[in-house]
């Protein structure tokens, strides 16, 4: 059966194709454009507008900033706090250029420091969050289309590590990567930076003169400092410089022809299979594929992605969580071609890379493709349109999986539609459609539907509203799902108010739904005062919060429970928390939550305490340790972990990751253990190998995997990954449940 709503509005993207000039730049909404020789105008408002510069002479990147132009140049400084002091001028200086030619742009950096010694860095691996967290960093975003929205986000620290992002209203896809290269160098008075970003790499109005948008970030973690080149406000957070509304705005560049805008990306992989536990058990099979990505720019805003014969070889295993619930846990989507232009299909306020607590429905969960229980299902091929077009947002998605009866699964079709308009400053309306229709008729073919609105005022405003829709063959009513919400989220003030619906046959099959058959309402507030004067506590927090769950149709209590927490951060970023919450719990039927131990159907109600530290995670060891205690169940449960990373020097580092709970129930007792590590050695900023060792005593599996990626050339690739299970139950070794070996390499070509 033919994807039905994607390939039409596929079809009627690319016959908009074609590659435009550069309408006349939008105007400036910022301080009136320098003239030279000045690189930078300020108004006292903290916003900006800075200079880019042409070079007929490509500066060389290698980090050292010894070339002419930087004699001849100025440079741009003033940097000012978001954190600790906001709107205080940073203590560290920055200096930065933005320079380009016919087919780069060039940012560089010069970062003073005065205390060198005491900087942090100690992370190589590509795209790793901990650049961003734990050591002092760079970051420089780009807001090409100027429409203070979305943009590009790359980042490196004093050893040259490499991370990029893609910016989707404020929202970060950590998985989106790019073509562009890097350079650090570290001096006597601190360190320098290069970078060279081709503007193949980017999407833009057009050819000719542009204004953009544009942000630097400096973080000097000794001190736990975060500057900008704009004033961001500090309730922004860690992540302000990626809110496109505080940005500086970028004049005098002038971008060339985006050409055809095409990528080819073929791969070859072979790897060896054994599994044991299949229904027809095998050793050793050797499989050799091939396939290919292919990319075309179809406009300057909007991007087509095919793949055939798609490959996920080189993913990385889920690492397994402790659940205690009788709800389902969502796990993280990881493959690359699911994950790049993620952002645009975020509906209602909810991400797919959210919390696995959240019970707010996913609409689109890519995890739904592909995957049939823990198995993988060859996907035959896929399309993909995303991108921007005038105000809107547009993602299309159509997929086709093949048969896999050991799974259990047939030959589908795959869908999605996302459609988002821009309205006021930083608000939007939109909706949202996905399909799924199976090859056979045995099975039932399922679509889900739904309008959201998204609106921002101020700095720190938010409200959140959608409806959606379900329809499944032999469900009929009560398949409706709403919310609505409403957030301030001040820095010193926070309040949230939540209003959440899903019925009993809402059933979105290409999304996830944690809970059905419930109505819930939420409230929380927090008071988070900075302490100015402090030389030991930079923060302190009180947060209390309210929960009520019934089910949909409002005639029983489900859920409620009281909560409350103290936390205080210090000037070293050590956080200390504690908290207490009394939760009542109407169990519907009885659950199975450990083997061989049921809780009955009937009513609880639990007191717990809990109690955290979290170490600075410049530290060599830093991470967070928890307890917690108290009823659960007319019994007991005691909890502790450690979750952190021991770092050995900058090119290895090993993260534990140990979790334990103790529960003595009327029904039974058990202990409930999960214990992990991996190992991270970074012998370059392009070279990564990681393996992970997890142990799950309940479950008697024992699993481990390796994985090796080399980026050889800049978007050019190889992988080799191991990975086994084993069973722990028997005597003597674990015995063999599965294993896998794959090498596959990639080759990035430009058109």
């Amino acid at each position: 059966m033919p994807t039905r709503i994607p390939l039409l509005v596929c079809l009627v993207v690319l016959g908009s194709g074609g590659v435009a000039l550069a309408a006349d730049p939008p105007p400036i909404d910022d301080p009136p454009a320098p003239m030279a020789p000045a690189m930078i105008a300020r108004d006292d408002r903290g916003r900006a507008t800075m200079r880019a510069v042409r070079v007929a002479e490509a500066p060389r990147i290698d980090g050292r900033l010894d070339d002419e132009i930087y004699a001849t140049v100025p440079a741009v400084g003033g940097f000012i706090q978001q954190l600790p002091l906001e709107g205080a001028a940073a203590t560290e200086a920055t200096e930065v250029w933005v320079f380009y030619d016919n087919h780069n742009i060039y940012i560089a950096a010069r970062c003073f420091d005065s205390h060198p010694e005491r900087s942090v860095a100690n992370e190589l691996r590509r795209d790793n969050r901990n650049i961003f967290q734990l050591n002092d960093s760079l970051s420089i975003v780009l807001d090409t289309f100027y429409d203070r929205r979305n943009g590009f986000f790359f980042q490196t620290n004093p050893l040259g590590a490499v991370r990029d992002q893609a910016i989707k209203d404020g929202s970060q896809n950590e998985s989106w990567n790019t073509v562009w290269n890097v350079k650090s160098t570290r001096t006597a008075q601190g360190y320098t930076v290069e970078m060279m970003i081709p503007f193949k790499s980017l999407r833009y109005r057009g050819t000719g003169e542009q204004v953009w948008g544009i942000n630097f970030r400096r973080v000097v973690k000794w001190k736990n400092e975060v500057s900008n080149l704009t004033l961001v406000p500090a309730s922004y957070g860690a992540a302000g410089v990626t809110q496109m509304a505080s940005a500086a705005t970028l004049v005098g560049l002038e971008t060339p022809a985006q050409g055809r805008n095409l990528e080819l990306k073929p791969y070859a992989v072979t790897s060896s299979t054994t599994d044991l536990t299949a229904a027809n058990p095998f050793r050793n099979d050797v499989t050799p594929a091939a396939g290919l990505d292919a990319k075309y720019g179809i406009t300057n805003g909007l991007t087509a992605d095919v793949t055939v014969n798609t490959d996920f070889a080189q993913v990385e295993e889920d690492q397994q969580q402790v659940n205690l619930t009788r709800f389902n846990l969502l796990f993280p989507e990881k493959r690359d071609f699911f994950i790049e232009g993620q952002g645009i299909f975020d509906f209602g306020g909810r991400t797919s890379q959210g919390s696995s607590n959240d019970n707010v429905p996913v609409m689109f969960f890519s995890r739904r493709i592909g995957l049939s229980g823990s198995q993988a299902v060859p996907v035959i091929g896929g399309g993909r349109v995303t991108g921007k077009a005038g105000h809107y947002d547009i993602g299309a998605l159509a997929v086709r999986t093949d048969d896999k009866p050991d799974a259990g699964a047939v030959a589908t079709n795959f869908s999605a539609v996302r459609l988002r308009r821009e309205i006021l400053r930083r608000s939007s309306v939109g909706m949202i459609a996905t399909g799924r229709w199976p090859s056979t008729a045995r099975i039932d073919s399922n679509v889900t539907a739904g309008i959201d609105t998204d609106l921002r005022f101020y700095d720190n405003l938010q409200i959140n509203a959608y409806v959606a829709r379900t329809s499944t063959p032999g469900r009929t009513g009560n398949d409706l799902s709403y919310r609505g919400r409403f957030a301030y989220t001040g820095d010193r003030y926070g309040l949230e108010l939540d209003r959440l619906a899903v019925q009993p046959s809402f059933n979105p099959e290409v999304g996830f739904v944690r809970r059905s058959d419930f109505a819930s309402s939420s409230a929380s507030a927090r008071f988070s005062p900075r302490l100015r004067g402090g030389r030991l506590i930079r923060r302190l927090s009180w947060t209390g919060g309210l929960d009520y769950v019934t089910d949909a149709a409002q005639t029983r209590v489900e859920d409620r429970s009281v909560s409350g927490s103290f936390g205080i951060e210090f000037n070293r970023s050590d956080q200390v928390g504690v908290g207490a919450e009394r939760h009542y719990e109407l169990l519907p039927s009885k659950f199975t939550i450990s083997p061989g131990v049921v809780v009955p159907a009937g009513s609880y109600t639990s007191d717990t305490v809990s109690a955290s530290y979290t170490l600075a995670q410049q530290r060599k060891v830093s991470g967070t340790v928890s307890v917690s205690g108290g009823s659960f169940y007319d019994g007991t449960r005691t909890a502790a972990g450690f979750s952190g990373r021991i770092g050995l020097s900058a090119h290895l580092a090993v993260e534990p990751n140990v979790s334990v709970n103790w529960v003595d129930l009327p029904y039974g007792e058990f202990v409930a253990r999960l214990a992990g590590a991996r190992l991270v050695v970074a012998p370059t900023a392009r070279l990564g190998i990681s393996s992970f060792v997890q142990y799950n005593a309940t479950a008697h599996a024992l699993t481990s995997s390796g994985r090796l990626r080399w980026e050889y050339t800049p978007g050019s690739e190889l992988f080799v990954v191991y990975s086994d299970g084993r069973d722990t139950a028997g005597r003597g070794y674990p015995a063999l449940l599965n294993r896998t070996f794959a090498v596959k390499v990639t080759r990035l070509m430009r058109f």
